[in-house]
């Protein structure tokens, strides 16, 4: 079997790590990949960025399944284009992707199928957003329309600071047309969980919790960033908070998928905030999260090409998703400055290690040596029989890996509530 992944991040090199594990595949074409998944197991980087370029690939090489990491393609129709011409791919179509590109259609999704959601109007002029600013309660939750790249999400603690958001979002423009629309939410106070799920369209099986730690300082302070590290499971999911998550948000966003004949054969990516008054959807996305996904397939003793496969064969009913017992734990190594201005090209030095993983997320492999290619550069992730165990582990094999300027937050694992 013959697989291509598309994208070169983290979670790229994490989902082929565990591909690779599958004795069926004797092929991973990585479109583009990164240094990670230069030097990982049956893996070949290739040097395609377009879906047409892509597509060709696949047809030329006869690639068995495509996996699309990367939310932006998704949302570009790239599995429409490879439907079209008969080629199997594992994601939503372009019009079920707009889940995550567009803010606004998920929030009438929500509400038009009754999922739990913090309550919200949205805006496509700014003085009209800025009024509105004037009179709600604060804290104020201002979210770009499109793709932001992970940081399209600001609380604001006064109407200075949602003035300031707003402008850069409308006038300044800082995510490139993604902000020119955009959603201002009720504030939800709780402790934020990731609940990763596949679908085949007829049903959706949820993966292991997990809990990220998006803001760049310890004790979740500063600007937000994609993420900076992550545990599995997320110990504030506990059996109410998953049966209230079944009955309030994934039942009915199944029945959603169904009424509104959407095309969705992939995962399914459930932001939560956990709260005292109970349960609610933050936000979907239509891909793994990352760094979410270096903790949750650790954790996965299944095989996930067999979870694929069913889930393309619509048999994923049938299918039991097994997993490992204890926890796991990445801790994101950045670039200084990041997520600001950082330099790249510094050399990477990964010293032996003997229990854990080094997930390459923005790193090249060139002159026989990795060097910084990003702002997020690498985590390390190891797995442990309780949560201590994992975390323990992570930092320590954090100490295998070393370049100019490294920085990682030192609490990952600590849950501010």
């Amino acid at each position: 079997m013959k697989i291509m992944i598309v994208g070169s991040g983290g979670r790229e090199h994490a989902i082929a790590w565990k591909i690779a594990q599958n004795s069926s595949v004797s092929k991973i074409y990585c479109a583009p990949g990164n240094g990670g998944t230069y030097e990982e197991e049956k893996c070949e980087n290739v040097d395609l960025h377009t879906i047409d370029e892509m597509y060709d690939f696949a047809k030329k090489e006869e690639i068995d399944i495509t996996f699309v990491g990367p939310e932006g393609y998704l949302v570009d129709g790239i599995v429409d284009k490879f439907k079209s011409g008969g080629l199997k791919i594992f994601g939503p179509s372009r019009e079920a992707a707009q889940l995550e590109g567009s803010k606004i259609y998920s929030k009438k999704f929500m509400q038009k199928y009754g999922i739990r959601t913090a309550a919200c109007e949205t805006f496509e002029d700014r003085q009209k957003a800025l009024d509105y600013l004037k009179t709600c309660p604060y804290p104020a939750v201002i979210k770009a329309d499109g793709l932001a790249a992970g940081k399209g999400v600001v609380i604001c603690g006064d109407y200075a600071e949602a003035e300031n958001t707003i402008n850069d979002f409308m006038v300044n423009d800082i995510f490139h047309g993604s902000g020119k629309k955009l959603v201002i939410e009720e504030f939800l106070d709780g402790v934020e969980a990731s609940i990763l799920s596949i679908t085949d369209g007829e049903c959706i099986i949820p993966f292991i919790s997990a809990k990220d730690h998006k803001n760049i300082f310890d004790e979740d302070k500063g600007p937000n960033t994609g993420g900076m590290g992550a545990i599995a499971p997320n110990p504030y999911c506990t059996k109410d908070v998953m049966e209230s998550f079944m009955t309030d948000i994934l039942e009915p966003t199944l029945t959603g998928f169904k009424q509104e004949k959407l095309d969705y054969t992939g995962i399914v990516f459930f932001g939560l905030m956990i709260t005292k008054k109970g349960v609610y959807l933050l936000e979907y996305n239509v891909r793994m999260g990352d760094p979410e996904t270096q903790v949750v397939l650790p954790m996965m003793k299944s095989d996930l090409v067999d979870i694929i496969v069913a889930a393309l064969d619509k048999k994923l009913s049938d299918f039991p998703i097994e997993w490992n017992e204890g926890a796991a734990c990445c801790v994101v190594a950045a670039s200084k400055g990041y997520p600001a201005d950082y330099e790249t090209g510094i050399k990477i030095n990964v010293k032996p290690y003997s229990d854990g993983k080094v997930f390459i997320a923005g790193a090249e492999y060139k002159d026989n040596s990795l060097h910084t290619a990003g702002g997020r550069v690498l985590c390390f992730a190891a797995t442990g029989s309780t949560l201590d165990e994992a975390i323990d582990k992570s930092y320590e094999g954090m100490k295998s890996v070393e370049f100019d300027g490294m920085y990682h937050r030192n609490d990952i694992g600590t849950i501010y509530n």
